[in-house]
């Protein structure tokens, strides 16, 4: 039960046990006061009628009976003990209060009918009954009301905190004036955390920016010192640092930009053959390319001939069999894609997969054209990985030296720019598998609705 239709339930459970409480008092109040009144009436005649009964020795005319038949039992009894008193009592005439007292060994005794007090007091319970549904039915709608925009607001703030949890950080729950209750305090809360967290990301991402920039410069003449040093271990050694040194720069910078927002995405049609074929060869690392078969028909996978790459070193240099086929042609299937940020993705996907995974790698491409799966036959992605996603610098294995966990970070955010979905998983038989969905592409008009074109008229020299 959602905490409106609670809300509204307890509303509805105290507008009622309200009247009923009410209804409960009012009608013992009531009862209690004819209930006095018919005992003092009683009393009352009954004194007159034993004055009277003392003068003359007769009842008639007072209102008083001697040995009444109808007396109730317990009063009779108290009267033969020698003592006087009144009783209330439903008999076969009705309810009535009864006053009785001793006289001469009789019984003298006085009766007050109390059917119309009685019928009074249920029309009461009726009315009370009657009024508490009507208040009910005019206290519901206002609680539901009232708790339908209770639930409203925290279901905005509640959407609003998810919002920013999956990275919106200008996301606010409202910017306009809010009455002055818990709820707003949270409201208020919740963007004070929001736009505290937004300052400090953002200078997070200025400080690496900052830091990134100016390392550029000293790190291109150390660079350039380093190709000074003369041959031998130690100066390849300083190069090869220098080298991963410089990778890091860049590669914190590349993160910098798509942070910022600042990459946009150069999209138009590519084959998409040619881009994995570059994107593998960049890396000069062994991996094998090929085609999937469409689900469910059977066909044989179009790298079996045509499409199958298998590097036999980790030169980038391609055996006989490959690219020889159509897919892997200028005019082969085409996405709409940035190819240079395509390039980037599949080749930090190729060189993650061989510094964390186990050869083979490969690089499929399903039968929709437009899905590229990366994987590795290692020990696969770590469990931290999966559930939280890349994080900088956290390579998810004891060797720390083995990159700087920036790659897959870097992929990710170059498929958001490019508008696709890069997702990460193992296979059940092994190795890391990462996903790579790309967009469809804007839609072509068909030929039918190509506007006609004119009729070639003359041509005049």
């Amino acid at each position: 039960m959602t905490l409106r239709w609670r809300i509204v339930a307890l509303v509805a459970a105290a507008t009622c046990a309200a009247a009923a409480a009410v209804g409960v008092l009012v009608h013992h109040a009531s009862r209690d006061r004819e209930l006095s009144q018919a005992r003092d009436g009683a009393r009352t005649t009954l004194e007159r009628a034993a004055l009277g009964y003392a003068r003359t020795g007769g009842v008639q005319g007072s209102g008083a009976v001697l040995d009444a038949p109808g007396l109730p039992g317990g009063l009779r009894r108290l009267v033969a003990k020698g003592h006087q008193g009144t009783e209330f009592a439903t008999g076969p005439d009705g309810p009535a209060m009864w006053a009785a007292r001793p006289a001469d060994g009789q019984v003298l005794s006085v009766r007050v009918d109390m059917s119309t007090a009685m019928r009074n007091i249920s029309a009461l319970d009726t009315n009370i009954i009657l009024a508490g549904l009507m208040t009910t039915a005019v206290v519901l709608p206002l609680g539901v009301l009232t708790a339908e925009r209770m639930s409203r607001r925290l279901r905005l703030a509640a959407a609003t905190a998810r919002r920013i949890a999956a990275g919106d950080l200008d996301a606010r729950i409202s910017p306009a004036a809010r009455p002055h209750d818990e709820i707003a305090e949270i409201s208020g809360a919740v963007d004070s955390m929001a736009a505290a967290l937004q300052e400090r990301l953002l200078d997070e991402q200025r400080f690496t920016a900052d830091v990134a920039h100016e390392l550029r410069t000293p790190l291109m003449g150390l660079v350039t010192a380093a190709e000074l040093l003369p041959p031998g271990e130690a100066a390849g050694y300083v190069r090869d640092r220098v080298r991963v040194l410089s990778t890091l720069v860049e590669e914190l910078l590349e993160i910098s930009r798509l942070d910022a927002g600042a990459e946009e995405a150069d999209l138009s049609p590519c084959p998409l053959g040619p881009v994995l074929d570059e994107a593998i060869a960049g890396t000069g690392l062994s991996a094998r390319l090929r085609t999937g078969t469409a689900e469910g028909t059977g066909q044989p996978d179009s790298a079996d001939n045509t499409g199958q790459r298998d590097a036999t070193d980790r030169t980038g240099q391609r055996d006989s069999a490959d690219g020889t086929g159509p897919w892997h042609s200028a005019d082969g299937p085409k996405v709409w894609t940035d190819p240079r940020r395509l390039t980037r993705i599949v080749a930090n996907l190729v060189v993650n997969a061989h510094r964390h995974g186990r050869e083979p790698v490969e690089v499929t491409v399903a039968a929709d054209g437009r899905t590229v799966t990366v994987r590795d036959h290692g020990t696969g992605y770590p469990d931290d990985l999966l559930e939280k996603g890349p994080q900088r610098f956290r390579t998810g294995v004891r060797e720390r030296g083995r990159g700087h966990g920036l790659g897959l970070t870097i992929a990710v955010g170059q498929a958001q720019v490019i508008g696709a979905t890069l997702e990460f998983g193992n296979a059940p038989d092994g190795g890391a598998v990462a996903t790579l969905r790309l967009p469809e592409g804007p839609e072509r008009p068909e030929l039918s609705d190509l506007p006609e074109l004119p009729e070639p008229g003359p041509i005049h020299g």
